[in-house]
């Protein structure tokens, strides 16, 4: 397995907003990653406060940083130089399934294109057992530091 932890270092979050635990597979056409949403999370606290459900907004959140920020540095950095500069510009998601405390989901990302710094994905999140979770379009404008 490929070491994908100048991807991870390079993020520019932490905890606790912080929604890329593994990086599976990455290439110039997408990326493939995991996270698991612990129980303990801060924004579960209130959301639906007898049945707590993972917010729409941060599963979009996770969705953008595996599967297009995490894209974008691969796109643009290589293992010894700074960080990407990224700035989200635009989402259309779709939510199908709800997605519980404890529960790991997979995101699946395709590049529909990367052009004069301006990325554009097609993303998909995943249940455990396979079952679509949510599929929209995440853009975004990437490109090295030192530009």
């Amino acid at each position: 397995m490929t070491d994908f932890k100048f991807i991870l270092n390079a993020l520019p979050y932490s905890t606790p907003f912080l929604f890329v635990d593994s990086i599976l597979s990455i290439s110039e056409n997408g990326v493939i990653g995991e996270y698991t949403f612990k129980k303990e999370e801060y924004f579960y606290k209130g959301h639906f406060k007898d049945n707590s459900v993972t917010p729409g907004v941060i599963l979009t959140e996770c969705m953008a940083q595996i599967g297009l920020v995490c894209l974008g540095i691969f796109l643009t950095t290589d293992k010894s130089s700074e960080n990407a500069r990224i700035a989200l510009s635009s989402t259309t998601i779709d939510f199908y399934k709800p997605v519980f405390p404890g529960e790991t989901v997979k995101v699946v990302s395709e590049k529909v294109y990367f052009r004069f710094h301006k990325l554009k994905c097609k993303v998909k999140m995943y249940s455990m057992e396979d079952e679509l979770v949510c599929e929209g379009y995440i853009s975004g404008m990437v490109s090295p530091s030192n530009e």
